[in-house]
Order: C-alpha cells, then structure tokens, then sequence
C-alpha cells in the first residue's frame, strides 16, 4: 500500500514542479521548487504523521516536487559557463535555504 501511496504523491508532486517551471526561468524555479518541498516536509514532520501520509506527501508529493538532480546540473553548468563564484552562491543559497524552510516549516534539523 505505501508504494501505492508515494505512486500518487509522486505524480501530484511531478506535476506541480512542471506547473512551477512554467512560470518561472530555470535557475528560479528549481530553488521555488526545492525551499517551498523542504518547507513543506519540514511542516509535515512537524505534524507528527502517521506512516502512510509520509508516504504520499513527503516521499512522495516532496520527493518529486523537489529537484536536486536539476540544481546540481545548474550548479556545475553556471560554473563551467565562467561564473563559478555565482555558481558557488546558488549552490549555498540552495542548501541554506532547504535548511532554513525545513526549520521554519517545524522540523528539526539536525546536522550531524
């Protein structure tokens, strides 16, 4: 069943990130997308849900909504494009704000 489950929060998910990359230029809607997916787990853990919502919403929804694959991507090509202090400033953008919208949204972040 919980397979079932992140099935169909990944399509949900899969979607809304190609709604959000209609909107926006590339390097904007990847972090759109990654703050808004780490905000959201991070107020859904703060919920305490059971096995099965984290399924749908945060393995699921989250999992596919968020991008990291893309970020990287953008990351190595800015840099390889003869930018790297703005490829370097993405790159920090993106881990401290996923971080920062984890602990806003409620969870807990715990760095090692």
């Amino acid at each position: 069943m919980s397979t079932l489950l992140v099935g169909l929060g990944g399509v949900a998910g899969a979607i809304g990130r190609h709604l959000v990359g209609d909107r926006l230029d590339s390097t904007r809607d990847t972090l759109a997308v990654n703050l808004l997916g780490s905000l959201a787990l991070g107020a859904l853990v703060a919920t305490d849900p059971s096995a099965s919502t984290l399924a749908l919403l945060g393995t699921g929804f989250c999992g596919a909504f968020t991008t990291f694959s893309s970020f990287a991507f953008e990351v190595v090509r800015i840099a390889q494009d003869g930018a790297p202090r703005r490829a370097a400033g993405l790159a920090t953008l993106h881990l401290g704000g996923a971080l920062a919208a984890i602990a806003i949204g409620g969870g807990s972040v715990t760095l090692i």
